[in-house]
């Protein structure tokens, strides 16, 4: 994939997992049953993240994260559909063409 490409995408990514705005947004279950100071503390420790690596971003997409708060763990992850989420995007770079979805889960339910 092209370096643009791949910077486009990771800034895309980026701007939903900070603001929740540009895509959906879903916390499973294990995430929903925590009291909600902890959920709290769990989404502002995922929009805040920055610890980008290639151990954990090897394509450099910034679509997926672990995070730790209060000796919970819990991934997020980014998936790119087409706009009627039937399917994948047939190009992730492109806003038009792609649903960002943002799971917020925790570790023991991936």
């Amino acid at each position: 994939m092209h370096p643009t490409t791949i910077t486009t995408i990771a800034r895309l990514n980026d701007l939903l997992r900070t603001t929740f705005l540009t895509g959906r947004v879903l916390m499973t279950e294990g995430i929903r049953a925590l009291p909600e100071d902890l959920q709290s503390r769990i989404i502002e420790a995922v929009q805040t993240f920055d610890g980008f690596g290639p151990e954990n971003d090897p394509f450099g997409e910034h679509d997926f994260g672990a995070v730790t708060v209060e000796g919970r763990k819990a991934f997020w992850k980014i998936d790119y559909y087409a706009p009627d989420m039937l399917c994948g995007s047939d190009n992730s770079a492109d806003p038009k063409q792609t649903q960002r979805v943002l799971t917020i889960m925790l570790a023991e339910e991936y």
